[in-house]
């Protein structure tokens, strides 16, 4: 075996490993390298030497401890009128968070610049170097060219490259999801604990599904993997979606589709969050309008259960503040269509982090690209100390 230091860091972030020993026991390496690769990790700022632990005979171990505390990295989920900006330290946990609303579908031109603003002051407060940046949209995007590839629903977005509009802020690599993976992403500090395969579904605006398959997001081979929302169905032939198509799910169980019926009926309401507050506070339309949206999703949802086979389905999105009315309809139908094998020990389960789940996920996006063992070796090749580098 011939680990790098970054696989060593690894091993210590999954607290897999909390000592030389237990490093030397899981890589089979010798002492000497060992002592080599935490002795750059201790330089860069990465790892600190914690207290002793007690002795279990013997000369007593020097705990290695991961430094949470020696940088940050930026979250940016953004939406079709509201974006959410936070700063998370190296463990996961928010230091700061900020939400900007924008004209529905403007452009990067007009939203990314008061985004980048916004950041500037979350960093400052942090004070820390910022070592990655995880932005997430709706669609489908490349994530080795961290762009948008195909956005029914934010135009003017595709093939636009992002990280000049941060250029500003840090000059750290900008990490880009789609919305749905990066909710099933924030699964992974989350009911991905418990569960190995999960589906996460976003019920907001749009809809989204994403996979996590013995533990790893599925995205697909073009990204395009859980774009449930514009799938046809049957209940919304005719109506024309905003994504151009007719027939898609998006048009009798998306949130801008709910909202328009729900004005139609003569209701005040600007946002599916309106709808869902109205839900909880007992409204009977809003609740069946809630209720009837996941019984149609769950007819589609229920196809993919079939194939895949999940553990758990974990509902978030605007619309999950509303779980039990949501739920019950997503119920109806899931077991009237799945099969009796693939139901059996299936849990529906609320999104972890709720409204949060967005940022926490665009978090563990550019927390798996900063600390990546590749990301760290080249991190120490060039010879930084986190402790000496705060961006301006």
């Amino acid at each position: 075996m011939n680990e790098t230091a970054g696989d060593l860091l690894a091993l210590l972030r999954s607290g897999r490993a909390h000592t030389r020993s237990d490093l030397r026991r899981l890589t089979g390496m010798s002492r000497t390298a060992v002592v080599a690769r935490v002795s750059a990790l201790s330089e860069a700022g990465l790892v600190l030497l914690g207290e002793e632990l007690a002795s279990t005979g013997g000369r007593p171990p020097g705990s290695l401890v991961f430094d949470v505390h020696a940088g940050v990295v930026l979250a940016v989920a953004i939406g079709r009128s509201r974006s959410q900006l936070a700063t998370f330290d190296l463990g996961g946990t928010e230091l700061g968070s900020v939400s900007v609303e924008h004209t529905v579908g403007a452009g990067p031109d007009e939203v990314m610049p008061p985004l980048a603003e916004e950041l500037a002051g979350l960093v400052r407060d942090a004070g820390r170097p910022v070592l990655g940046v995880g932005l997430s949209l709706p669609g489908t995007v490349d994530p080795v060219r961290a762009v948008s590839i195909d956005s029914p629903v934010m135009a003017g977005w595709d093939g636009v490259d992002l990280a000049p509009y941060l250029s500003s802020v840090t000059d750290a690599p900008l990490h880009v999801g789609n919305d749905a993976d990066v909710l099933a992403l924030s699964e992974r500090l989350g009911h991905a604990a418990s569960y190995d395969d999960l589906l996460v579904l976003k019920v907001s605006t749009g809809l989204g599904l994403g996979i996590i398959a013995d533990g790893r997001v599925v995205s697909g081979h073009l990204g395009g993997a859980g774009e449930i929302g514009h799938v046809r169905t049957e209940a919304a032939a005719g109506r024309a979606c905003r994504c151009g198509g007719e027939g898609c799910l998006e048009t009798v169980a998306g949130g801008w589709a709910l909202v328009a019926q729900f004005v139609e009926r003569g209701h005040e309401a600007s946002h599916v969050r309106d709808l869902t507050a109205l839900a909880l506070s007992g409204d009977a339309d809003a609740k069946a309008m809630l209720r009837e949206s996941g019984r149609l999703v769950g007819e589609v949802v229920a196809m993919a259960i079939t194939l895949l086979n999940p553990h758990a389905l974990v509902v978030g999105g605007d619309m999950s503040a509303a779980f039990d009315v949501y739920a019950a309809g997503l119920r109806e139908s899931i077991y009237a269509r799945a099969t009796a094998m693939a139901t059996r020990d299936l849990q529906v389960l609320p999104s972890t982090y709720g409204d949060r789940a967005g940022l926490v996920g665009c978090a563990v996006l550019a927390l798996d690209n900063a600390l990546a063992p590749a990301a760290v070796d080249a991190m120490l090749l060039e010879g930084v100390r986190l402790g000496d580098t705060v961006d301006d």
